[in-house]
């Protein structure tokens, strides 16, 4: 690859990440700071040959006690460290939110890497990838879930198992969905593989890798959960080839259970993971992230916690709507409505 393109590449990413400096793994002891309790371990998951998963755990100690589970899936090249604008925000709300990293299309593909463009590509493609990533979020329950009966763990007791819900941006969308029951094509396999986790309730995929082929052949038609799907007007990225028009085709195909489209007026692909880079238009940028805090809290709420009024409040028109005002637009299709557009 030419070495500018290689560099924009590069930039894109930075832009994305919002990249920060490679940190040590600091002791298990729990550090807390700002209400909220931060707990870093790394699990290895047997069945998959020791496969290492690096989580970070946040969790506010005065929340009721067992609360809702959210799992966070980063994108291409991410890391358990990014994304902490959510984390933080829903941990203060009485959220346990789970920030896992996704070995081999996680930040080591990328840094101090002269082949990076070619490599993230790659990544997108891998097969093992394509497998690993929602099993690791299955593998991330199953741990939380044994840690909250462990009475010697600082989460006994903590989480509600009939109570959880799964998020993503980009490639952690396309993992979100895939958990919630999204057909996949592996590469060199013609069977649709389904890795749907059943314990999951509610799923917030932002970014949705999506293109037409997929919606010809309604990879997203299997999916019956409550979906708040997240994208902007400008969100295309350089690899994988998806373009921001596109981003909707779930939302336009799925029907079986509630579903919301938040689409974000100049938002792009950066704006989901908080990035600080010159040039960023840095107030439509905060304006765009307090409307998706809000947005996914009053959801969660509203399907992890059966909270009727936060439901109400995303589907009236005195509600969200009028809150987005002209920073983007929102619709909602009630579950069992048809698709869309066919």
């Amino acid at each position: 690859m030419p070495t500018t393109a290689r560099l924009l590449v590069l930039a894109w990413m930075c832009l994305l990440l919002g990249v920060i400096a490679a940190k040590a793994e600091p002791p298990t002891k729990p550090a807390t700071g700002d209400s909220v309790t931060t707990l870093r371990l790394t699990w290895h998951d047997s069945a998959r040959g020791g496969r290492a998963v690096p989580v970070t755990i946040r969790f506010s100690e005065t929340a009721a006690k067992p609360g809702p589970l959210i799992v966070f899936s980063h994108g291409l090249g991410g890391s358990r460290d990014h994304y902490e604008y959510l984390a933080l925000h829903w941990a203060r709300e009485g959220y346990i939110v789970v920030n896992p990293q996704h070995a081999g299309s996680d930040d080591a593909v990328w840094r101090k890497n002269p082949r990076a463009m070619q490599d993230l590509v790659k990544a997108t493609r891998d097969p093992d990838n394509l497998t690993n990533r929602p099993r690791d979020i299955s593998f991330v329950i199953d741990q939380m879930l044994a840690l909250s009966n462990d009475s010697q763990s600082p989460l006994h007791g903590r989480v509600d198992a009939q109570k959880i819900g799964v998020a993503g941006h980009s490639f952690g969308a396309y993992t979100t969905l895939v958990i919630g029951g999204q057909l996949t094509e592996l590469p060199r396999q013609a069977s649709r593989q389904p890795w749907m986790d059943k314990r999951v309730r509610a799923l917030i995929p932002m970014s949705a890798p999506a293109n037409a082929r997929q919606a010809s052949v309604k990879m997203f038609d299997p999916i019956a959960l409550p979906t708040l799907h997240m994208t902007g007007t400008r969100d295309d990225s350089p690899i994988g080839g998806s373009v921001a028009a596109e981003r909707r085709i779930p939302f336009d195909q799925m029907h079986r259970a509630d579903n919301y489209l938040l689409i974000l007026q100049e938002g792009d692909h950066a704006v989901f993971s908080a990035a600080r880079t010159r040039g960023r238009d840095a107030s439509r940028d905060a304006i765009h992230q307090q409307l998706i805090l809000k947005a996914s809290t009053a959801f969660w709420n509203a399907y992890l916690r059966d909270d009727a009024a936060a439901r109400q409040w995303l589907q009236e028109k005195e509600g969200f709507l009028k809150e987005l005002g002209k920073q983007g637009t929102f619709e909602f299709k009630a579950g069992g409505q048809p698709p869309a557009r066919e």
